[in-house]
């Protein structure tokens, strides 16, 4: 037992959210600093090991605990990035001002402080060029490196914000042709401006992308992200005009699942890799990360249609099947139990197929097998960037947890 500094009481509280309860009391320092690390979700291999140690030392700047946490926040892949994305968000808002004040206005609807989403797709991209950084020198850099250094980093900037706009100009498409009613927790765009309004909004968001992205004068990346429009046109039209041998498919289901959301981030991702003047062999390792993650993103996204709620979604849940669309959670349903696809055939509009279709999904391994799907796509996004070229560079390093982090955050998600 040890009677704690009231300093350090002070730290120890405010960690695990109790600043304002702070007083000198005794304490036993192991049980206390193992609270602390459980609040903080720190893993370690075993409680038993840890080391007994003056609380002071143990929580002081450079202590084992400290170390931790610290750790904890380099890994944290939003943190690492958030100057940029705070930059990157402004010049957001700035890129769609119109000289019609009502297209302005729709246009950066989503931009807006508050309403830009998880910002997800410009992290991973900001945390890709850094993770991709050519090895440092021992020799100090020159004017002229430094130069070109900045200069990349300012066109890798310029892919994220290209993605975030096509991204959300597929947002405001998606949500007229579902005549969906919310998005990011507030009224969708068609249903607060009217469909037209939104679709033409989608369409400035695609010109200014595409302005951007010609100003890179990069052929191969102008391609490459101009093949992703085309694979988001392909995805709906997939899911508007599906037989209904394709809604039974789970081959047709996540052919489509890649057009419409993986095939956006995986070329981004890419198109990172080939700014930056790397391998052939890199730039696949690079797109297989983003391809794998954003299929890992949309099974979740599938389940938690089913488990989440509205106000967690930011959107109706259910809203997939209440609109015929069949997605992992009841494909993998149908395996187990064939007479599902009868009622799927029949389509939700009548509730006691939407009540019965649940019930089925409810007693099957729809939901386990699809979080085992989703699973493995992280885990194979998470071995591409294991299979990086070694760099002993710190930040880079560091950008490279992160991006494994993320894959462990989108599968773990409740929103």
């Amino acid at each position: 037992m040890k009677i704690l500094t009231h300093r350090a009481q002070t730290k120890a509280l405010s960690l695990a959210g109790k600043e304002d309860r702070c007083h000198p009391v005794r304490v036993p320092t192991l049980i206390l600093c193992k609270q602390i690390a459980s609040l903080h979700f720190l893993q370690v291999e075993s409680l038993t090991t840890w080391p007994r140690t003056d609380l002071d030392d143990f929580l002081g700047r450079g202590g084992w605990l400290w170390n931790l946490i610290n750790l904890k926040e380099q890994r944290d892949p939003f943190s690492l990035v958030a100057d940029e994305l705070s930059t990157l968000a402004n010049r957001l808002r700035s890129m769609v001002v119109s000289e019609v004040p009502k297209l302005a206005s729709a246009a950066e609807y989503f931009f807006k402080m508050g309403v830009e989403g998880n910002r997800y797709q410009p992290t991973v991209l900001l945390l890709m060029a850094t993770a991709l950084n050519v090895p440092k020198t021992s020799r100090p850099p020159d004017a002229a490196a430094n130069t070109l250094s900045t200069e990349l980093r300012s066109r890798q900037q310029s892919i994220a914000e290209i993605t975030e706009m096509i991204h959300v100009a597929s947002l405001l498409h998606d949500d007229v042709l579902d005549d969906a009613d919310t998005r990011r927790g507030i009224g969708s765009l068609n249903f607060m401006m009217g469909n037209k309004l939104a679709l033409l909004a989608g369409d400035f968001l695609l010109s200014r992308a595409f302005v951007a992205l010609a100003s890179l004068k990069n052929i191969e990346v102008v391609s490459l992200l101009g093949k992703v429009v085309e694979h988001l046109v392909t995805g709906e039209t997939m899911q508007m005009t599906t037989s209904s041998d394709q809604r039974s498919s789970m081959k047709f289901y996540m052919q489509k699942t890649y057009y419409k959301t993986a095939s956006l981030i995986s070329s981004s991702c890419k198109a990172i890799a080939l700014l930056a003047g790397q391998t052939a062999e890199v730039s696949i390792l690079v797109y297989d990360y983003g391809k794998n993650l954003g299929l890992a993103f949309q099974l979740i996204d599938d389940v938690l249609d089913f488990t989440g709620t509205s106000t967690s979604l930011g959107k109706g849940s259910l809203s997939n099947i209440r609109h015929g669309i069949v997605t992992a959670p009841i494909l993998f349903a149908m395996e187990e139990y064939p007479e599902l696809r009868a009622i799927v055939d029949k389509g939700f509009e009548d509730s006691a197929n939407l009540d019965l279709a649940l019930e089925y999904l409810g007693k099957s391994r729809g939901i386990e097998r699809t979080m085992e799907l989703a699973t493995m796509h992280a885990n194979l996004a998470s071995a591409a960037i294991d299979s990086f070229p070694e760099n002993e560079d710190e930040d880079v390093q560091r950008s490279r947890r992160a991006l494994v982090e993320l894959t462990h955050i989108v599968i773990t998600r409740t929103k």
